[in-house]
């Protein structure tokens, strides 16, 4: 483009000049010169508009030029952008596509967050209904057990009423029968009217009617149930009227049945079954249990007369399941306060319990009660409440089909031994339920008055017993060594 324009502007310059030249050789007379001037000036004027033209030509070229080369430019600058661009918008794809993915991450979060929030509201909905069955139960218990005290109450007046009225006969036939020996000793004078021969047969011993006898059973009945626990006022019952001293002086006097009192010293605690002796800290002292607990435990007691030969109590009882090595566990050790001891209920979860009376080297009776609705928790040490606690492990469910051990604490199912957690000393009554046992039912099993039902294992479930743990037969645990 730019060689042709100037071409063009040469051409044009060459005829101008040839122009000239011819009109300067043509000149003559002064005539002839005007029309020549006037057709020189108007090809002046035709070559000014023509260069006009021609310069606005070129202008327009020129202009064409730089635009060609500004757009050859911008084009670059915008392929450079448009390049840029979608690098952008990759990125923001890029970016995009992560957050979606974190946002499908956190919804599944949330929809399994939300799905174990409705099933602890489930277990909430139910425990809060057993709670409510549960108490409906003891006020209608309450209720039966005040109408039992209300009719044995009548039933004692109705006995009393009649012991009054067997005594008033007794003081009339011990005067008749006093009349009747006068007599038969004038009789044997030669004194006496013939008749008044004696017909009597010969005096036998009265015995006490049956309404003694039901009295007496109703007072061991009554007697019972206030060392059971019962806090119920009896205060208002009759009191049993004494004997008269005719009744004494014709009856033999007969000891009545006793009720099983608790014992005076530990030295008198007999019939508690084998006892198991632990002597040294070997890991090889254990016993095992299997299977162990059949079913899930949502409530619990363990209870068993101890007695330590050590400066810590070791581990009692060691349940681990696959999941958790520390399920249920009641445990000491040196690195704990002297007689303290770790209930422990899916292990991080754990309560120290105070156990320091069981140092003295003596036999003591110790019982850990538990309930999952409500997580309280109790420790009673020879019958007496050493301390308890709420809250505990509220709603949790221990899972059967473990391993359970006592003597040892597991760091794996059935194994792991510790030296240091060892138990050294001895254990007999051992026990536990599936259900948390009442205070009265803990008093009845240290008086050894009665044994509650229902016990889901005792050491006669014992299925193997290794290392050097000795088992001894012991009428009483005084003398067990």
């Amino acid at each position: 483009m730019g060689g042709s324009g100037r071409k063009t502007l040469v051409c044009l310059l060459f005829m101008l000049v040839h122009l000239h030249g011819a009109s300067s050789q043509e000149a003559g007379p002064a005539g002839q010169r005007k029309p020549l001037f006037e057709r020189l000036r108007r090809l002046e004027e035709q070559f000014r508009r023509f260069q006009e033209v021609t310069l606005t030509h070129l202008q327009a070229i020129a202009n064409n030029y730089n635009v060609s080369y500004n757009i050859d430019a911008r084009f670059q600058s915008l392929e450079e952008d448009s390049q840029a661009r979608a690098l952008a918008v990759n990125r923001s794809q890029t970016i995009a596509q992560e957050e979606l993915a974190h946002l499908k991450t956190w919804v599944r979060k949330s929809r399994r967050r939300g799905q174990k929030i409705d099933r602890r509201l489930q277990a909430l909905d139910l425990i809060l209904g057993a709670q409510s069955r549960q108490q409906v139960e003891e006020r209608e218990a309450q209720k039966a057990q005040q109408e039992a005290m209300d009719s044995l109450a009548r039933d004692m007046q109705a006995m009393q009423e009649t012991l009054a009225s067997l005594t008033h006969h007794i003081h009339s036939q011990g005067a008749r029968l006093a009349v009747l020996e006068g007599r038969l000793q004038m009789d044997s004078c030669g004194t006496a009217a013939p008749a008044l021969a004696p017909t009597l047969p010969p005096t036998r011993p009265v015995r006490p009617g049956p309404g003694s006898l039901q009295l007496q059973r109703a007072r061991q009945v009554l007697g019972a149930s206030t060392l059971q626990g019962h806090s119920e006022d009896t205060s208002s019952l009759p009191q049993r009227l004494p004997a008269p001293s005719i009744y004494a002086s014709l009856t033999p006097r007969e000891n009545p049945p006793q009720l099983a009192q608790p014992p005076q010293s530990l030295g008198h605690v007999c019939n508690v079954g084998p006892v198991f002796i632990f002597p040294n800290a070997s890991t090889q002292n254990v016993i095992s249990f299997r299977p162990s607990f059949l079913t899930a435990l949502r409530a619990l007691s363990f209870c068993s007369w101890v007695r330590t030969a050590a400066g810590h109590l070791g581990t009692l009882l060691s349940y681990a399941t696959p999941e958790n090595d520390n399920k249920l566990v009641l445990h000491g050790r040196g690195s704990l306060v002297p007689g303290a001891i770790h209930f422990v209920i899916g292990d991080p979860a754990f309560r120290e319990l105070p156990l320091q009376p069981l140092l003295d080297g003596q036999w003591h009776h110790i019982c850990v009660v538990w309930a999952s609705p409500t997580g309280r928790f109790r420790l009673h040490v020879d019958r007496k409440l050493a301390a308890a606690g709420s809250g505990f492990r509220m709603g949790y469910e221990i899972p059967p089909g473990g391993s359970l051990v006592v003597g040892q604490e597991q760091d794996r199912v059935g194994g792991g031994f510790d030296g240091t957690e060892a138990f050294v000393g001895s254990v007999a009554g051992l026990a536990m339920w599936d259900r948390a046992l009442v205070p009265g039912e803990v008093a009845d099993l240290f008086a050894g008055r009665e044994f509650p039902t229902g016990a889901i294992l005792t050491l006669a479930n014992a299925t193997w017993a290794g290392g050097f743990v000795q088992r001894a037969s012991c009428t009483c645990l005084e003398p067990c060594p």
